[in-house]
């Protein structure tokens, strides 16, 4: 973590630090299974332990973070088993985003994911990792929220929270980065042609395509691992 101090505005304090540390999580500045320690996060944030501590009450709400009996906070790390149960169960909350999208999405809100690919593109051509992703995220979330199904859309938040930082750290890698640019492509044209059978597939194979850079990574670092220990 850097030790530059994050000044944070008095307002929804405890919703601020909760963005800020959700941030530090997916993009590994709190890498899977550290602790977070409420002193040094304090001074990070220059914020007290209170609002911290509701903050981080969210992020154990969201999946993000575990809260463990004497160790306190945990940033939550997924096994190979989890990751795989998770992504399943994931890809199929996507494919039916997509299909239900295609079939519901307005012009209106057509428009805006649009709007956001563009923006997303643009990220993408600076090898922008972190803005790429916020836009990423949330061109997910207004496909699932076109869906307009707010069962889907509880179920989905609660799902997506727990593989955050695995989708971002997957665009590292700059040959399966553009592959998912050019999959994005795909479901903005599969949207825009009201197809739902095509929306389905593109979510489903990019979901897919998504664990299979996840798995590579995971099952690299554990290999790492085991050299350094010998």
């Amino acid at each position: 973590m850097s030790a530059e101090v994050i000044s944070i505005p008095r307002a929804a304090l405890h919703q601020q630090v909760a963005h800020r540390l959700r941030q530090m999580l997916v993009e590994g500045a709190i890498p899977p299974g550290a602790k977070l320690n409420e002193r040094e996060l304090s001074e990070l944030l220059n914020v007290s332990r209170t609002p911290l501590r509701e903050a981080i009450k969210m992020l154990a709400a969201e999946g993000l973070v575990e809260l463990l009996p004497h160790r306190g906070a945990i940033a939550v790390a997924l096994d190979e088993e989890a990751v795989r149960n998770t992504f399943e169960v994931m890809g199929g909350l996507e494919a039916l985003s997509g299909e239900l999208a295609a079939q519901r999405v307005t012009d209106e809100e057509l428009a805006e994911i649009r709007a956001m690919q563009y923006e997303m593109l643009a990220a993408y051509t600076r090898r922008d990792l972190s803005g790429y992703y916020r836009l990423n995220a949330q061109i997910h979330r207004a496909i699932n929220a076109a869906a307009k199904n707010p069962v889907l859309s509880a179920t989905y938040d609660r799902i997506n929270a727990r593989l955050q930082a695995l989708r971002f750290r997957s665009n590292q890698d700059e040959q399966k980065w553009k592959v998912a640019v050019r999959e994005h492509e795909q479901m903005v044209e599969a949207l825009a042609a009201r197809d739902p059978a095509a929306m389905r597939q593109v979510l489903a194979t990019h979901l897919k395509n998504k664990l299979d850079v996840v798995l590579e990574q995971l099952q690299a670092a554990a290999s790492g691992q085991k050299k350094v220990t010998r």
